[in-house]
């Protein structure tokens, strides 16, 4: 029962948040963001985010490459 609740809400409030978003982007710069992208009960077919090497964050952070 609380699960099937979290559910309802998480479609609720991700709603409103998607909304919320596609109000205030930049129509030339980003996408239309949906309801799933905010939702952490939907199922995402592709990761968020890419992993990077640690090789790539000691370019970027200690040695200071690409105008960081």
């Amino acid at each position: 029962m609380g699960e099937s609740r979290s559910q309802f809400l998480w479609g609720h409030t991700s709603a409103v948040l998607a909304m919320l978003a596609n109000i205030h982007r930049d129509a030339k710069r980003s996408r239309t963001f949906k309801p799933a992208d905010f939702n952490p009960h939907a199922k995402s077919p592709k990761p968020i985010h890419e992993k990077a090497g640690i090789e790539i964050l000691k370019q970027v952070f200690v040695d200071r490459v690409g105008g960081a």
